[in-house]
Protein backbone atom coordinates (compact mmCIF):
# COMPACT_ATOMS: atom_id res chain seq x y z
CA UNK A 1 0.00 0.00 0.00
CA UNK A 2 1.03 3.50 -1.06
CA UNK A 3 2.06 5.66 2.31
CA UNK A 4 -0.02 8.35 3.47
CA UNK A 5 -0.34 10.94 0.46
CA UNK A 6 -0.42 13.80 2.87
CA UNK A 7 3.14 12.46 4.17
CA UNK A 8 4.43 12.25 0.79
CA UNK A 9 3.98 15.59 0.05
CA UNK A 10 4.30 17.02 3.48
CA UNK A 11 1.30 18.99 4.06
CA UNK A 12 -1.43 18.87 6.50
CA UNK A 13 -4.33 16.73 6.35
CA UNK A 14 -6.01 20.70 6.08
CA UNK A 15 -3.64 22.13 3.37
CA UNK A 16 -5.57 24.31 0.78
CA UNK A 17 -5.42 22.98 -3.20
CA UNK A 18 -2.90 25.88 -3.34
CA UNK A 19 -0.33 24.34 -0.64
CA UNK A 20 -1.29 20.99 -2.27
CA UNK A 21 -0.35 22.27 -5.70
CA UNK A 22 2.91 24.60 -4.24
CA UNK A 23 4.14 21.69 -2.54
CA UNK A 24 4.39 19.24 -5.47
CA UNK A 25 5.01 21.11 -7.83
CA UNK A 26 8.44 21.96 -5.80
CA UNK A 27 9.01 18.35 -5.30
CA UNK A 28 8.43 17.61 -9.12
CA UNK A 29 10.79 19.77 -10.21
CA UNK A 30 13.98 18.34 -7.37
CA UNK A 31 12.92 14.56 -8.02
CA UNK A 32 12.76 14.97 -11.99
CA UNK A 33 13.84 12.00 -13.68
CA UNK A 34 15.94 14.51 -16.02
CA UNK A 35 17.77 16.17 -12.90
CA UNK A 36 18.49 12.97 -11.24
CA UNK A 37 19.67 10.60 -13.88
CA UNK A 38 22.21 9.22 -11.49
CA UNK A 39 19.84 8.59 -8.94
CA UNK A 40 17.37 5.76 -9.46
CA UNK A 41 15.78 6.23 -5.87
CA UNK A 42 14.74 9.58 -7.17
CA UNK A 43 12.43 8.53 -10.26
CA UNK A 44 10.66 6.21 -7.69
CA UNK A 45 10.05 9.36 -5.44
CA UNK A 46 8.51 11.73 -8.06
CA UNK A 47 6.57 8.35 -9.40
CA UNK A 48 4.90 8.31 -5.04
CA UNK A 49 4.77 12.09 -5.05
CA UNK A 50 2.50 12.14 -8.30
CA UNK A 51 0.45 9.34 -7.38
CA UNK A 52 0.08 11.65 -4.12
CA UNK A 53 -0.86 14.69 -6.03
CA UNK A 54 -3.14 12.82 -8.23
CA UNK A 55 -5.44 11.62 -5.79
CA UNK A 56 -5.39 15.01 -3.16
CA UNK A 57 -5.83 16.97 -5.85
CA UNK A 58 -8.93 15.48 -7.51
CA UNK A 59 -11.63 16.50 -4.94
CA UNK A 60 -13.67 13.56 -4.79
CA UNK A 61 -11.13 11.34 -4.45
CA UNK A 62 -9.35 13.40 -2.04
CA UNK A 63 -12.73 13.35 -0.19
CA UNK A 64 -13.55 9.90 0.06
CA UNK A 65 -9.66 9.40 1.01
CA UNK A 66 -10.48 11.69 4.18
CA UNK A 67 -13.71 9.44 5.26
CA UNK A 68 -11.25 5.99 4.56
CA UNK A 69 -13.62 4.88 2.19
CA UNK A 70 -10.56 4.24 -0.45
CA UNK A 71 -6.42 3.67 0.36
CA UNK A 72 -3.79 6.11 -1.00
CA UNK A 73 -3.71 3.67 -4.25
CA UNK A 74 -7.30 4.54 -5.15
CA UNK A 75 -8.43 1.31 -4.04
CA UNK A 76 -11.20 0.71 -1.69
CA UNK A 77 -9.83 0.36 1.87
CA UNK A 78 -10.72 -2.60 4.02
CA UNK A 79 -13.53 -1.17 6.31
CA UNK A 80 -11.96 -3.24 9.33
CA UNK A 81 -8.42 -2.80 10.66
CA UNK A 82 -5.34 -4.14 9.09
CA UNK A 83 -5.48 -6.92 11.76
CA UNK A 84 -8.78 -8.45 10.94
CA UNK A 85 -9.30 -9.88 14.45
CA UNK A 86 -13.04 -8.14 15.74
CA UNK A 87 -14.23 -4.88 16.14
CA UNK A 88 -11.65 -3.33 18.63
CA UNK A 89 -13.50 -0.92 20.82
CA UNK A 90 -16.82 -2.08 19.73
CA UNK A 91 -20.30 -0.86 19.37
CA UNK A 92 -21.30 2.25 21.74
CA UNK A 93 -24.43 1.64 23.96
CA UNK A 94 -27.91 3.26 23.06
CA UNK A 95 -28.17 1.88 19.51
CA UNK A 96 -26.61 4.54 17.75
CA UNK A 97 -24.20 4.02 14.72
CA UNK A 98 -21.22 5.44 15.65
CA UNK A 99 -17.99 3.23 15.98
CA UNK A 100 -14.71 3.54 16.89
CA UNK A 101 -13.62 0.19 15.94
CA UNK A 102 -13.62 0.53 11.94
CA UNK A 103 -10.62 2.12 10.78
CA UNK A 104 -11.18 5.39 8.90
CA UNK A 105 -14.15 6.14 10.90
CA UNK A 106 -13.06 7.20 13.77
CA UNK A 107 -15.58 9.68 15.22
CA UNK A 108 -17.41 9.74 12.05
CA UNK A 109 -21.42 8.65 11.60
CA UNK A 110 -21.19 5.31 9.90
CA UNK A 111 -23.76 3.24 8.30
CA UNK A 112 -22.69 -0.20 9.33
CA UNK A 113 -25.59 -1.67 7.18
CA UNK A 114 -23.49 -0.46 3.91
CA UNK A 115 -19.96 -2.06 5.40
CA UNK A 116 -22.04 -5.09 5.85
CA UNK A 117 -23.10 -5.10 2.51
CA UNK A 118 -19.74 -4.52 1.10
CA UNK A 119 -18.75 -7.50 3.21
CA UNK A 120 -20.97 -9.58 2.17
CA UNK A 121 -22.85 -8.83 -0.73
CA UNK A 122 -26.22 -7.84 1.20
CA UNK A 123 -27.36 -5.45 3.67
CA UNK A 124 -26.00 -6.68 7.56
CA UNK A 125 -28.03 -9.27 9.21
CA UNK A 126 -27.03 -12.77 9.79
CA UNK A 127 -28.08 -13.87 6.39
CA UNK A 128 -25.44 -11.94 4.67
CA UNK A 129 -22.88 -14.47 5.93
CA UNK A 130 -23.49 -16.97 3.26
CA UNK A 131 -22.28 -14.88 0.32
CA UNK A 132 -19.10 -14.89 2.07
CA UNK A 133 -17.59 -17.13 -0.75
CA UNK A 134 -19.03 -15.47 -3.58
CA UNK A 135 -16.46 -13.08 -4.42
CA UNK A 136 -19.25 -9.81 -3.53
CA UNK A 137 -16.46 -8.42 -1.09
CA UNK A 138 -13.41 -8.38 -3.66
CA UNK A 139 -11.28 -5.43 -4.50
CA UNK A 140 -12.35 -3.40 -6.98
CA UNK A 141 -10.32 -3.84 -10.13
CA UNK A 142 -7.51 -1.66 -9.97
CA UNK A 143 -7.12 1.41 -12.83
CA UNK A 144 -4.55 1.31 -15.36
CA UNK A 145 -0.91 2.86 -15.09
CA UNK A 146 -0.48 6.76 -14.59
CA UNK A 147 1.94 7.43 -17.58
CA UNK A 148 4.45 11.02 -17.96
CA UNK A 149 5.00 12.47 -20.96
CA UNK A 150 7.43 15.82 -21.79
CA UNK A 151 6.21 18.46 -23.56
CA UNK A 152 8.98 21.25 -25.65
CA UNK A 153 6.69 24.38 -26.24
CA UNK A 154 8.79 26.90 -28.36
CA UNK A 155 9.00 30.66 -26.23
CA UNK A 156 6.65 32.12 -28.45
CA UNK A 157 3.78 29.80 -28.11
CA UNK A 158 4.42 29.70 -24.63
CA UNK A 159 4.16 33.52 -24.29
CA UNK A 160 1.15 33.71 -26.87
CA UNK A 161 -0.80 30.53 -25.04
CA UNK A 162 -0.69 28.62 -28.53
CA UNK A 163 -2.25 25.13 -28.21
CA UNK A 164 0.41 22.19 -28.90
CA UNK A 165 -0.45 18.88 -30.17
CA UNK A 166 0.98 16.12 -28.36
CA UNK A 167 0.47 12.42 -29.27
CA UNK A 168 0.22 10.30 -26.42
CA UNK A 169 1.37 6.84 -26.30
CA UNK A 170 -1.55 4.57 -27.80
CA UNK A 171 -0.90 6.61 -30.56
CA UNK A 172 -3.77 8.93 -30.54
CA UNK A 173 -3.36 12.80 -30.98
CA UNK A 174 -4.65 15.59 -28.83
CA UNK A 175 -4.39 19.30 -29.02
CA UNK A 176 -3.34 20.70 -25.28
CA UNK A 177 -4.42 24.49 -24.22
CA UNK A 178 -1.65 26.03 -22.54
CA UNK A 179 -2.78 27.86 -19.42
CA UNK A 180 -2.20 31.29 -17.98
CA UNK A 181 1.27 31.64 -16.54
CA UNK A 182 2.90 28.81 -18.12
CA UNK A 183 6.27 28.51 -17.44
CA UNK A 184 9.07 25.85 -17.35
CA UNK A 185 7.96 22.71 -15.20
CA UNK A 186 4.70 23.34 -15.57
CA UNK A 187 2.52 20.53 -15.23
CA UNK A 188 -1.04 19.63 -16.69
CA UNK A 189 -3.10 16.17 -16.03
CA UNK A 190 -4.99 14.71 -18.51
CA UNK A 191 -7.59 12.03 -16.53
CA UNK A 192 -8.34 8.35 -18.23
CA UNK A 193 -5.09 9.29 -20.89
CA UNK A 194 -2.85 6.95 -18.97
CA UNK A 195 -2.37 3.03 -19.34
CA UNK A 196 -5.25 0.88 -19.64
CA UNK A 197 -6.55 -1.20 -16.50
CA UNK A 198 -9.18 -3.30 -15.44
CA UNK A 199 -10.66 -0.81 -13.31
CA UNK A 200 -10.50 1.91 -16.04
CA UNK A 201 -7.44 4.05 -17.43
CA UNK A 202 -4.67 5.64 -15.62
CA UNK A 203 -4.10 9.47 -16.27
CA UNK A 204 -1.31 11.23 -17.53
CA UNK A 205 0.67 14.18 -16.61
CA UNK A 206 2.51 16.56 -19.09
CA UNK A 207 5.29 18.55 -17.85
CA UNK A 208 5.95 21.72 -19.74
CA UNK A 209 9.70 22.47 -21.03
CA UNK A 210 9.47 25.95 -22.48
CA UNK A 211 12.42 26.32 -25.14
CA UNK A 212 14.98 28.99 -24.97
CA UNK A 213 14.86 32.03 -27.93
CA UNK A 214 17.48 32.97 -29.75
CA UNK A 215 17.55 36.49 -28.66
CA UNK A 216 13.77 36.59 -26.37
CA UNK A 217 14.89 36.56 -22.71
CA UNK A 218 11.70 35.41 -19.89
CA UNK A 219 11.48 38.27 -17.19
CA UNK A 220 8.74 36.80 -14.80
CA UNK A 221 6.04 38.08 -16.93
CA UNK A 222 8.28 40.51 -19.25
CA UNK A 223 10.46 39.50 -22.50
CA UNK A 224 13.53 41.28 -22.61
CA UNK A 225 15.53 41.74 -26.06
CA UNK A 226 18.55 43.71 -26.95
CA UNK A 227 17.89 45.54 -29.80
CA UNK A 228 21.03 46.83 -32.33
CA UNK A 229 20.18 50.02 -33.62
CA UNK A 230 23.03 52.09 -35.77
CA UNK A 231 24.76 55.53 -34.49
CA UNK A 232 22.60 57.30 -37.78
CA UNK A 233 19.53 56.36 -35.79
CA UNK A 234 20.57 56.94 -32.33
CA UNK A 235 21.47 60.07 -32.93
CA UNK A 236 18.84 61.42 -35.47
CA UNK A 237 15.78 59.38 -33.99
CA UNK A 238 14.18 56.53 -36.21
CA UNK A 239 11.26 54.24 -36.92
CA UNK A 240 12.73 50.57 -36.33
CA UNK A 241 11.16 47.04 -36.99
CA UNK A 242 11.57 45.14 -33.96
CA UNK A 243 10.17 41.47 -33.22
CA UNK A 244 7.83 40.57 -30.34
CA UNK A 245 6.53 36.93 -29.46
CA UNK A 246 3.34 38.24 -31.82
CA UNK A 247 5.29 39.05 -34.86
CA UNK A 248 7.47 42.71 -35.93
CA UNK A 249 6.06 46.09 -34.69
CA UNK A 250 7.51 49.45 -35.43
CA UNK A 251 9.31 51.01 -32.39
CA UNK A 252 10.13 54.93 -32.81
CA UNK A 253 13.75 55.43 -31.55
CA UNK A 254 13.90 59.31 -29.97
CA UNK A 255 16.98 61.23 -30.89
CA UNK A 256 19.82 61.43 -28.96
CA UNK A 257 18.90 58.01 -27.58
CA UNK A 258 22.05 56.17 -25.90
CA UNK A 259 23.19 52.95 -25.75
CA UNK A 260 21.38 51.14 -22.79
CA UNK A 261 17.91 52.52 -23.21
CA UNK A 262 15.21 50.59 -22.45
CA UNK A 263 11.94 50.71 -24.35
CA UNK A 264 8.57 49.36 -23.30
CA UNK A 265 6.00 47.63 -25.66
CA UNK A 266 3.24 47.15 -23.55
CA UNK A 267 1.00 43.91 -23.78
CA UNK A 268 3.79 42.18 -25.96
CA UNK A 269 4.98 39.52 -22.47
CA UNK A 270 3.82 36.36 -21.41
CA UNK A 271 -0.26 35.81 -20.50
CA UNK A 272 -0.18 36.24 -16.44
CA UNK A 273 -2.20 33.79 -14.09
CA UNK A 274 -4.29 36.89 -13.03
CA UNK A 275 -5.16 38.08 -16.68
CA UNK A 276 -3.38 40.46 -19.22
CA UNK A 277 -0.03 39.85 -20.33
CA UNK A 278 3.76 41.16 -19.40
CA UNK A 279 5.28 44.08 -21.58
CA UNK A 280 8.30 43.30 -23.69
CA UNK A 281 11.81 45.33 -22.80
CA UNK A 282 14.10 46.62 -25.15
CA UNK A 283 17.26 48.11 -24.34
CA UNK A 284 18.99 49.45 -27.29
CA UNK A 285 22.33 48.73 -28.29
CA UNK A 286 24.52 51.31 -30.49
CA UNK A 287 26.55 49.45 -33.16
CA UNK A 288 29.03 51.00 -34.91
CA UNK A 289 30.02 50.83 -38.65
CA UNK A 290 32.32 48.33 -39.46
CA UNK A 291 34.02 51.11 -41.66
CA UNK A 292 35.55 53.85 -39.31
CA UNK A 293 37.61 55.91 -41.55
CA UNK A 294 34.32 57.80 -43.00
CA UNK A 295 33.13 58.55 -39.23
CA UNK A 296 36.86 59.49 -38.53
CA UNK A 297 37.55 61.67 -41.10
CA UNK A 298 33.93 63.67 -40.05
CA UNK A 299 34.81 63.68 -36.36
CA UNK A 300 38.52 65.39 -36.86
CA UNK A 301 38.93 67.97 -34.61
CA UNK A 302 35.56 67.73 -32.52
CA UNK A 303 35.45 65.74 -29.29
CA UNK A 304 32.91 64.92 -26.66
CA UNK A 305 33.34 66.86 -23.25
CA UNK A 306 29.86 65.42 -21.69
CA UNK A 307 31.34 63.61 -18.24
CA UNK A 308 30.06 60.27 -19.28
CA UNK A 309 31.62 58.69 -16.34
CA UNK A 310 31.19 60.77 -13.72
CA UNK A 311 29.16 59.43 -11.80
CA UNK A 312 31.59 56.44 -11.16
CA UNK A 313 33.85 58.60 -9.71
CA UNK A 314 36.26 59.03 -12.12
Amino acid sequence: MAADPYSTLGVSRSASEAEIKSAYRKLAKELHPDRNADNPSAAQRFSEVTRAYDLLSDKDQRARFDRGEIDADGNPAMPFGAGGGGFGGGFPGGGGSRTRGFEGFAGQEADLGDIFEGLFGQRGGPAGFGGMGGGAGRRAPQRGANVNYRLAVPFTDAATLEPQRITLGDGATIDLKLPAGVEDGTQLRLKGKGEAGPGGPGDATVTIEVQPHAFFVRDGDNVRLDLPVTLDEAVRGAKVKVPTVDGPVMLTVAPGSGGGKVLRLKGRGFTRKAGGRGDQLVTLNVALPADLADLTERLDGWSDTTPVRARLGV
